[in-house]
């Protein structure tokens, strides 16, 4: 090896003993993963200023994290409740109702905004060198600590409409884990498709709107199976779909009426949904690390 070639090779492995490696160069898995866990407390201090912030610039602050579900529900127990008459054919369906919109709207809220987290922060992106997916996860440690004062409203609810409080209650916290498993895994999908096509940001919240009426948030799937004659098909269909797989595992959990309670295939589904997509989700984000705030 020649003189110029011992010059050349020693920078590169000065940096390679020291951990250092090139702009843009995609990391490993593994070394992403490690740097994620040390960041950890960066995430959870990043999304409780942003709540801060949020709160600071709003006379009634997080209260809108419930008065806007509440002011849904409203508009939908009108609507699909006593115009449509949905709830004739569902015991108590206020908690039926509010249970759905409060449930729904978690994995809504956390898809919108972690969808938006790379985007929205181009700046920071192209400023510092950190992994990418610390703005998607800060995102949904910011939209589960909204959730747990939404959460504590819906059980106030549902018990003042007459529900009794039973063992099952504390099945919410591990449906709740995997719930936001598997909105993360599908946040960090979107995050990397809107930063591709920005385009998507527009398109994503009538999807999120059309999944909603496919969720049976405002009316019974298997009401509505059996009094439209549905085609088997659909209605596998709308049973499978996530959404309505945790909307439903979470009215088993808080209302004791026959007409909420589902099969334990159901909870089968909750976790293979949560255990799949939420690494499928983070390969996804992770395989344009290196593309992140470029362009």
């Amino acid at each position: 090896m020649t003189t110029s070639d011992l010059e050349r090779s020693a920078p590169a492995a000065l940096a390679d003993r020291h951990g250092l490696t090139p702009i843009g160069q995609q990391p490993a898995l593994r070394t992403y993963i490690a740097a994620l866990w040390e960041r950890r407390f960066f995430m959870v201090t990043f999304a409780r200023s942003r709540i801060a912030a949020e709160n600071a610039e709003s006379r009634l602050g997080q209260v809108w994290q419930v008065l806007n579900p509440l002011l849904n529900a409203a508009v939908y127990y009108l609507v699909f409740g006593v115009i449509l008459g949905a709830k004739k054919d569902i015991d108590n369906y206020t908690a039926f109702l509010i249970t759905g919109v409060f449930i729904f709207a978690f994995t809504q809220r956390t898809i919108m905004s972690s969808s938006r987290s790379i985007s929205g922060n181009l700046g920071l992106v192209r400023a510092l060198h950190f992994p990418r997916a610390v703005l998607p996860f800060a995102k949904v440690i910011e939209e589960t600590v909204k959730t747990g004062t939404s959460l504590v409203v819906l059980a106030v609810i549902v018990l003042a409409t007459g529900e009794p409080l039973t063992w099952r209650w504390l099945l919410i916290a591990p449906l709740i884990l995997l719930q936001l498993m598997f909105s993360a895994g599908v946040g960090l999908v979107f995050a990397r498709l809107t930063v591709d096509v920005r385009d998507i940001a527009q398109f994503l919240p009538f999807a999120l709107r059309i999944w909603m009426y496919l969720s049976g948030v405002m009316y019974s799937i298997t009401v509505f199976a059996e009094t439209r004659d549905a085609h088997p098909f659909i209605e596998w269909a709308l049973r499978v779909n996530p959404a309505a797989v945790y909307i439903e595992i979470t009215r088993s959990c808080l209302m004791a009426g026959p007409q909420t309670q589902v099969p334990l295939w159901t909870w089968a589904l909750a976790v293979a949904w949560a255990v799949v997509l939420f690494p499928i989700g983070f390969i996804f984000f992770w395989r344009a690390e290196s593309r992140y705030g470029r362009g």
